[in-house]
């Protein structure tokens, strides 16, 4: 019974993660060519060092989302895999 109502719900999610993935590519890199871009054009020392962390932090935001799908898409089946085998064996109470 489990498996029936999961079913829709882990394909959902697998079919969402690609365009997920292409989505937070296209804005990722927009977003860092317009921070590289206020970077290079900061005249003062202190927006230079501004836009130099907000450039570095958007690039660690960026690839730590990129590694949380790709880890989801690598660990779904086998999360999937353990949430039929125990559906059934567990009550709550």
């Amino acid at each position: 019974m489990f498996e029936q109502i999961s079913s829709p719900i882990v394909q959902l999610i697998y079919n969402l993660l690609t365009p997920a993935l292409a989505i937070v590519g296209a804005a990722g890199t927009i977003y860092c060519v317009v921070l590289g871009v206020k970077y290079a054009r900061a005249e003062e020392p202190q927006d230079r060092e501004k836009a130099k962390g907000a450039l570095k932090n958007a690039i660690i935001g960026f690839v730590l989302i990129f590694v949380l799908i790709f880890a989801l898409q690598r660990l779904m089946p086998i999360m999937v895999q353990w949430a039929n085998q125990n559906a059934g064996s567990s009550i709550i109470k």
